[in-house]
């Protein structure tokens, strides 16, 4: 347990299920310690640096997957070797994380961090994939599943002229602190066809309640 407490981040699982984030948790902290040459291919790192990264790697790999590649002396190999058996991954959260990215709308959500939060988890898996989604789609996905009933509130916002999906998010954060913007989950949505159950009926220090009382009085 004591060398659990040492790791910089979690250990690549032997299922691989965390290989994507496992591979850029590596990536910055090899370079963070000037050893990021030595994963790469004809690389000319000293015979020091590789021994590093290899204690390094290997201190970040599930006991099981540290006997497999136990021979495994240089960094790049073993680098290369875990990719081959895990980049796979790409293949099964890819699919799933467009899907999810189709399927987000504002109006899913009672609150907008928590919409927030989808939209960062969404796109960062797809980042991992190697898709990048751009502030200007991250706002147009924002503004394009506003509420019908908020349709006069989206108009506003578009004419602010938001270049960053950030700022956005922040300005619709205060109008509903400020019970300006009212959050209201779309019930006539085909049965299956939202990603995101579990955040529908989250509450936040009561807030629920509130909210229902808006929705009644103004459907």
């Amino acid at each position: 347990m004591s060398n659990l407490a040492k790791l910089e981040f979690v250990a690549l699982d032997i299922t691989g299920k965390n290989y994507l984030s496992w591979v850029l948790d590596v990536e910055i902290h090899l370079d963070s310690k000037g050893l990021g040459e030595t994963i790469k291919e004809a690389n000319e790192a000293t015979p020091q640096d590789k021994a590093k990264a290899m204690i390094f790697l290997h201190h970040h790999l599930h006991e099981g997957l540290k006997n497999e590649y136990l021979t495994v002396k240089d960094p790049h190999i073993l680098w290369s070797n875990l990719k081959e058996r895990y980049d796979h991954q790409k293949t099964v959260i890819l699919p799933r994380a467009r899907y999810e990215w189709l399927n987000l709308r504002l109006q899913d959500f009672k609150y907008v961090s928590i919409y927030n939060s989808a939209m960062f988890k969404i796109t960062s898996q797809l980042k991992l994939c190697g898709e990048n989604i751009t502030d200007a789609e991250m706002l147009e996905k924002t503004y394009s599943t506003f509420h019908a009933n908020n349709i006069v509130l989206q108009t506003q916002y578009r004419e602010k002229g938001f270049k960053k999906y950030s700022e956005l998010i922040s300005c619709l954060l205060v109008a509903e602190q400020n019970n300006e913007l009212l959050m209201k989950n779309h019930e006539s949505r085909p049965t299956g066809s939202t990603p995101f159950p579990e955040e529908n009926v989250t509450t936040h220090n009561g807030k629920e309640t509130k909210n229902r009382d808006y929705s009644s009085s103004s459907g």
